[in-house]
């Protein structure tokens, strides 16, 4: 009986292994799109990682308007100073109803989750910046604002950051 566990062990470890080694280098390319409606909104799936404070954010996010009509198109764009990320995820959102708003146009190192309406990193090189275009929906007005989180490595990364519109009255991010 001995024998037939033990011959078990082997396997069982290397494919504990193999899934400890990919969740490790989990996601890459991006982040995946069950990330719209995990229990921890905005959080990637990083282990036993946790978000850093907002009040040390080393980046900025900015968007460049936070009203919209019909066909609208609002650039958003994350800055990292004197600190490059690896990854992104955003999403606009009615800042009425909370819910996911609009679409983003996709550039070659991004791809988007047209499910709830978000924008991520199709790779994890070094990024010092990083603009995106949202476009509105043709048939809707009012106001909207952008949030997501923004990742420098594996074990850092903010949650729940909300673009600053410069300038802006109203709803203030």
């Amino acid at each position: 009986m001995h024998r037939q566990i033990g011959s078990y062990r082997a396997p069982a470890f290397f494919a504990f292994m193999l899934v400890f080694l990919s969740a490790t280098e989990a996601f890459p390319d991006g982040a995946p799109a069950d990330t719209c409606v995990k229990s921890r909104t905005n959080e990637p799936n990083h282990g036993a990682a946790r978000s850093q404070s907002l009040s040390t954010l080393p980046y900025q996010v900015t968007a460049s308007g936070n009203v919209y009509g019909p066909g609208t198109q609002i650039q958003v764009t994350i800055h990292g100073h004197q600190d490059v990320f690896r990854g992104f995820f955003l999403q606009a959102r009615d800042a009425q109803t909370n819910e996911w708003i609009g679409s983003w146009y996709e550039t070659p190192n991004t791809k988007t989750i047209p499910e709830c309406s978000s924008v991520t990193h199709a790779d994890n090189r070094d990024k010092e910046q990083a603009t995106f275009v949202w476009q509105a929906p043709k048939d809707r007005q009012g106001q909207v604002y952008f949030t997501g989180t923004i990742v420098k490595n594996y074990g850092s990364y903010w949650a729940s950051v909300i673009a600053a519109v410069p300038g802006a009255l109203g709803r203030h991010h």
